[in-house]
């Protein structure tokens, strides 16, 4: 794919454009960001032919469906996405049906855009894909854009990609070069969101997250990922917990989980928090962020914790540690109260 970093790059999206042969944009966005979406309309003029703002969290297939109507209608010949992982996503699930190029324009440090991996939801069960047809073939970061995110939303975010590194660090597939970059994706993300909850309009801070949410997507793009992931994708799918504040909560319980089976990793995520701990190192960030506590914050039921576990032992991730379900159910517990993470 094509990168294009800096401030001000919004403007090279009718160039990308051209250089890709494409002149029936269709815009993607969620309903917070039909304003921005539209304007981008106003600003390609004739080159976008029609704009739709319904993108939803873990990209539901009837939204994609309604979508996909959208852009036959319109005649539309690429695809633009404005936004986080729910419009970067649907641009994905757009593509995969119909082979058109994608052009993504990242607001938060989800880092999907740079992932050849599609998650979608179907009657509450949400499955992902790896496939290089998802890729977008540009992706254009424009740092302006991320100054308006709010403090908790940009530390959730920020917190998710960090989620990408650490499980890229542990990865069945891991390998010295995306472990390299899963090291300083971590860094500078756990560098800039403390100045950016302080500050949000550090446009260094701001630069420095989006580097860092680059840098663990990528990684997320290129080895597999591991019962975090699982878990997240399993309360997210199934009880529509909020993706990015989930990843924030679970993710200090899930290296707690993993830390006596891959002692190296723990090492690299510890330094790269400057922590003397991964698991404690990881709360503690969470907890100066601001991002929520527990599940229990986040609407999950106690009820269904159960079902979690049920649903996670069933079709598990490769893990270094093996998905048990005794120590699968403690580690939810500890999320779901929000506690230190604890060595299951």
């Amino acid at each position: 794919m094509r990168v294009i970093f800096g401030a001000g790059t919004l403007t090279r999206t009718g160039e990308e454009l051209a250089t890709l042969g494409c002149g029936r944009a269709l815009v993607l966005s969620t309903p917070e960001q039909e304003e921005a979406a539209h304007a981008l309309k106003e600003r390609l003029g004739s080159t976008c032919v029609a704009v739709f703002t319904q993108a939803a969290m873990h990209t539901p297939v009837e939204v994609t469906a309604r979508a996909l109507e959208r852009l036959k209608v319109a005649g539309a010949d690429c695809l633009v996405a404005l936004g986080g992982g729910s419009a970067i996503g649907l641009a994905k699930a757009l593509a995969l049906r119909t082979g058109l190029p994608q052009i993504a324009i990242p607001t938060t440090y989800a880092g999907s855009e740079a992932t050849p991996i599609l998650g979608q939801t179907d009657s509450g069960v949400k499955t992902t894909q790896r496939t290089p047809d998802v890729l977008p073939e540009v992706i254009i970061y424009d740092v302006d854009l991320t100054l308006t995110l709010p403090p908790l939303l940009s530390a959730t975010s920020g917190m998710n990609a960090i989620a990408h590194a650490v499980e890229a660090l542990y990865a069945r597939d891991a390998n010295p070069v995306i472990s390299l970059l899963a090291e300083q994706g971590i860094t500078a993300l756990a560098r800039a969101l403390p100045r950016i909850v302080s500050n949000p309009g550090d446009i260094d801070a701001r630069s420095d997250a989006l580097f860092g949410a680059w840098a663990c997507g990528t990684c997320l793009g290129a080895v597999g990922m591991s019962v975090h992931h699982k878990l997240c994708h399993t309360l997210g799918g199934s009880f529509d917990l909020p993706h990015a504040p989930t990843h924030a909560v679970l993710l200090p319980h899930a290296v707690a989980y993993n830390a006596g089976h891959a002692p190296d990793a723990m090492v690299r995520i510890a330094r790269a928090l400057s922590s003397d701990s991964a698991a404690h190192g990881l709360y503690r960030l969470a907890r100066s962020l601001g991002v929520p506590a527990g599940l229990k914050e986040l609407g999950m039921p106690e009820a269904g914790l159960d079902d979690a576990v049920r649903l996670a032992v069933a079709a598990p991730y490769w893990n270094p540690r093996p998905i048990e379900a005794a120590g699968i159910r403690r580690l939810l517990d500890n999320a779901f109260h929000g506690r230190s993470p604890a060595t299951v």
